[in-house]
């Protein structure tokens, strides 16, 4: 549900990880069909069902498994995406860089030739005759000396830019070898981010389309079947024991966070969104420690891979949770027990049980 004011945001928050945390349901029981069942039609008795073409004789918990699994597909593809993405822009960096040293180094080379032109030049006036030559013939003692001085120091100045011609010719040859491998980098990470959106765009739009064949009563009973799955499993994860082994003291940094994403109650969820209107999963995850002075990681599987990690029972508020083997969702916990996640397209941020989903693991922005 969306929020009706600031309040009722809060108090809704409140509430809804009250029951997280004690994985209790707040609906009614509602009898779904079993797998296998044929499920409701829009004509078939369900009453009220508009829009959409019914699942058939396909079983709501069917859906609800496809539906889940394109999903879960989906973002895990989302994460490769932002990673070539972030790649994509870190390259794109590093060749401004590199034609930044071109332009410095092709100026200095132009100097470093008029130098040498002119330096040639003087030599055709002399009569194309080297400088100790000429000293040689100079009949005068003291013009001699002088000579032999300055001859030393137009030789020195001679090989020092000569020194200097190689070292730029070598530099320039070292930026041209490295723009070339950052652009086939570039090539790389252009094409996994545009196969990774082709994928991900493949699953959306075929998890949209069974959920938009739904009828409107199914649809709404689709979404208490993912809660009572989300419930049932954060009930066997607090039968464990957890909540008595879990503290609720954060940090400041980590009760900022906290106080972020709680602000962020009941925005879509989109795919790709790094807010303030709307997010996807480790987007609000990444803005929500941005906002209490702690950048971390865009994507779920670097924030598992490079943020330190903590043992599940030792989690406290603003610590994030990722969940999955392939580390492609992440939550913020908050305490209790609860967690905030963004979680799919079609749903809205929201308070969730933190074992509602399998764990993967837990991670500290703020380790000390």
């Amino acid at each position: 549900m969306r929020r009706d004011g600031r309040g009722r945001g809060v108090s809704v928050a409140a509430a809804t990880a009250l029951v997280c945390a004690l994985g209790l349901s707040a609906m009614p029981e509602t009898a779904y069909a079993a797998p296998g069942e044929p499920g409701p039609t829009p004509g078939g008795g369900t009453g009220g069902g508009t829009g959409g073409g019914g699942t058939g004789d396909r079983s709501l918990e069917a859906v609800r498994k496809e539906v889940e699994g394109l999903y879960r597909k989906a973002e895990s593809a989302t994460d490769a995406y932002n990673l070539a993405r972030e790649k994509q822009a870190r390259q794109e960096k590093s060749i401004l860089r590199i034609a930044r040293a071109v332009v410095k180094a092709q100026k200095e080379m132009a100097g470093l030739r008029k130098r040498a032109g002119a330096m040639a030049r003087a030599q055709y006036r002399g009569g194309g005759m080297p400088a100790e030559a000429r000293l040689f013939l100079n009949g005068d003692p003291g013009d001699f000396l002088d000579g032999v001085t300055l001859a030393r120091k137009g030789e020195k100045a001679t090989h020092g830019l000569i020194g200097r011609l190689a070292r730029t010719q070598v530099a320039l040859d070292r930026y041209a070898e490295s723009a070339s491998q950052e652009w086939e980098r570039l090539d790389r990470s252009r094409a996994k981010k545009a196969a990774a959106k082709k994928e991900i765009l493949r699953k959306l739009g075929r998890a949209q389309r069974l959920e938009s064949r739904l009828a409107k009563d199914e649809r709404e009973r689709l979404r208490r079947l993912e809660e009572d799955k989300a419930r049932g499993a954060q009930a066997k994860w607090l039968d464990t024991g957890i909540l008595r082994e879990l503290g609720d003291g954060a940090t400041a940094r980590g009760g900022r966070a906290v106080g972020f994403a709680k602000d962020q109650l009941g925005k879509d969820y989109v795919w790709g969104a790094v807010g303030p209107n709307t997010y996807d999963c480790s987007g609000l995850t990444q803005r929500a420690w941005a906002a209490a002075g702690r950048a971390i990681p865009r994507t779920s599987q670097e924030q598992w891979r490079l943020l330190p990690k903590v043992s599940v029972k030792d989690m406290r508020p603003g610590d994030l949770i990722i969940y999955f083997r392939d580390a492609s969702h992440v939550g913020m916990y908050v305490g209790s027990g609860a967690m905030i996640h963004a979680p799919r397209p079609g749903r809205q941020v929201t308070v969730a049980g933190a074992g509602s989903m399998p764990i993967l693991g837990v991670v500290r922005p703020d380790a000390r």
